[in-house]
């Protein structure tokens, strides 16, 4: 994890070592004020000595201008270090999270990611900036004290360490108490905030069915179990203020109590005495910082945790060693292809597919809900990669390509469509960030777009809201269509990409691509038979496993599934067209 995380710092090492270098100046500019403070007392004050008074205290005030430069530089140097080092960890994070396949995606939830990006990073950012000024700020400052305190009385500095070493074994207490709950605290973060990002997500559906009450309730419960453990984990670390004050109390009341009585005895003198009450601040302070930086390394240690498991992610999908970076043709062959989302399980969503798919073909899949027909298509475009066989693109295995290149020349069009916010143009130019005006006309004629668009306002510049909200389903599915086009891909794959259209719309979009993209391999995933009836081959698919492959007229003579959806939907439409009548 700290080689993960450390690896981050990158360009922002210079000011991570200058601030604990201007630290320890400040350090011990700051800790020989005491020392001749004694000196005025003593040589200055008790003799009578004002010149010694008057050398001694500019000395002091110098020091004390060096030490507040010192101390602003390393402060500078530090944000300067620790905003730098979250910069580069966000951005580490994002850039894996990219690279993920959808089996990776699968193990973080959307909410996590957040959190991890947003709070557990500040978490970590704070962390760090503790660390560089305390870490070096409070250890450098205890033990210069404390040799300033042998200096002085050896004997009297017993008892500081004897301080240092009952605090030690709280400290240690307190944070082996408090860290489990810190890293439960972040889970029940991540549950707060996908209850938040599902809520605004869904949040007509929640006013549709009056569901407000029933949603408050249960963030309140999510933010109140947050709550609970918030309340141990700082009840824990609240121990550490009153366990501090009580030991520094304790030492001013011993070095009251001796150092008197050495007063008395002639073996200390009343300078001296003065100064060690400084040092003996300084101690506790010094051990006061410490604990708040393993008070604060306690909470951060949960959230690098965190951090570092997206960061060490390794996607499941990496290319070959040497990998093909030309694909010839659209064909497409599944060779007894078991596929199971998780790689150990032989739950199989998929089983022994075998289906050969010629170049320009267009093939229809069709079969109920659950039968894993978006899991056969992810296999071609390399979503997963098989559990058992082989899934082959233009003659060659799929895990032979290059990645990017496979992707470029494979279209899909998601059941989930998503726009982004910004012009249509902007979203258009996703498929081909190059492509010119009229490549956009034309993608979109071919996707029954153009005549929506051209009745907008602004026509191919208006604005999409974020997620398409003020488009409606249908429009949404012919811009992501007109979107996949835009690639020029060599396979174009519709995940019943249509639903939302009607069905004179549907065909004139097949009837396009019939005579527009001619060579482009089209499988299209439909409920609706009217849909793919008229594809070169259709595959009916049951449970995960192929029940038949054949053109509409085979299988409604031989299929009885196929039969059966045909039947019922064709039986709905003469039952409208009696009620017309």
């Amino acid at each position: 994890m700290l080689k993960t995380l450390g690896a981050q710092i990158k360009e922002y090492k210079k000011p991570s070592i200058l601030a604990p270098l201007f630290i320890v100046c400040e350090v011990i500019v700051e800790l020989l004020i005491p020392f001749l403070m004694a000196s005025i007392i003593d040589k200055g004050v008790a003799a009578g000595n004002m010149k010694h008074v008057y050398v001694v205290g500019g000395t002091m005030v110098l020091m004390a201008i060096c030490s507040l430069t010192f101390g602003v530089l390393s402060g500078r140097f530090a944000a300067t270090a620790s905003t730098g080092f979250a910069k580069n960890l966000r951005k580490a994070m994002y850039e894996n999270i990219q690279n993920f396949s959808f089996s990776n995606i699968d193990k973080f939830s959307t909410a996590g990611l957040v959190t991890r990006m947003t709070t557990d990073v500040t978490n970590v950012q704070n962390a760090y900036q503790m660390i560089i000024r305390m870490c070096f700020r409070a250890p450098m400052m205890l033990i210069v004290a404390l040799i300033m305190c042998i200096t002085i009385s050896p004997k009297l500095s017993l008892l500081f360490i004897a301080a240092a070493i009952f605090l030690g074994i709280c400290l240690f207490f307190i944070i082996s108490n408090a860290h489990p709950i810190f890293v439960k605290v972040f889970d029940k973060y991540d549950e707060l905030n996908n209850g938040v990002q599902e809520n605004i997500n869904a949040i007509r559906v929640v006013k549709a069915y009056v569901r407000e009450d029933y949603e408050i309730k249960k963030f309140d419960k999510a933010a109140d179990n947050l709550y609970k453990l918030f309340v141990k984990a700082e009840s824990i670390i609240s121990c550490n203020m009153p366990t501090m004050m009580l030991t520094v109390y304790a030492c001013i009341l011993g070095l009251s109590w001796f150092g008197a009585n050495m007063i008395v005895g002639g073996e200390l003198t009343t300078g001296e005495l003065v100064s060690l009450f400084s040092y003996i601040m300084n101690i506790m302070v010094s051990l006061m910082m410490l604990s708040m930086v393993f008070v604060m390394v306690t909470m951060a240690k949960a959230s690098a945790e965190r951090i570092a498991e997206v960061i060490e992610e390794k996607s499941d999908l990496t290319n070959c060693e040497n990998p093909n970076f030309d694909l010839e043709n659209g064909d497409i062959d599944f060779n007894n292809v078991s596929f199971a989302y998780k790689k150990d399980s032989k739950k199989y969503v998929l089983q022994d597919i075998n289906l050969h798919i010629k170049s320009g073909e267009t093939v229809g899949i069709i079969g109920g809900t659950g039968s894993s027909k978006s899991s056969l298509v992810n296999l071609i475009s390399r979503l997963y990669d098989v559990s058992e066989g082989s899934v082959y693109v233009g003659g060659k295995d799929v895990r032979d390509y290059d990645i990017e290149t496979l992707r470029n020349e494979v279209s899909v069009v998601l059941q989930k469509n998503v726009l982004f916010s910004g012009t249509i143009k902007e979203n258009l130019r996703w498929g081909d960030k190059d492509a010119t005006d009229e490549d956009i006309i034309r993608a979109c004629k071919l996707a029954c777009a153009d005549d929506f668009i051209e009745a907008m306002p602004n026509k191919y510049d208006t604005y999409i809201e974020q997620g398409g909200n003020n488009v409606s389903g249908g429009q949404k599915q012919r811009l992501c269509i007109a979107r996949a086009l835009l690639k020029k891909p060599k396979i174009l794959i519709l995940d019943d990409s249509t639903s939302a259209v009607d069905t004179a719309t549907d065909a004139r979009i097949r009837a396009a691509f019939a005579t527009e993209i001619p060579n482009t391999t089209k499988i299209i995933i439909a409920q609706r038979i009217s849909s793919i009836q008229d594809a070169d081959k259709i595959v009916v698919l049951d449970e995960g496993k192929i029940s038949a492959v054949g053109t509409h007229e085979e299988l409604l003579e031989n299929n009885e599934i196929y039969a059966d959806v045909y039947n019922s939907q064709t039986k709905g439409d003469d039952e409208e067209y009696e009620i017309a009548k």
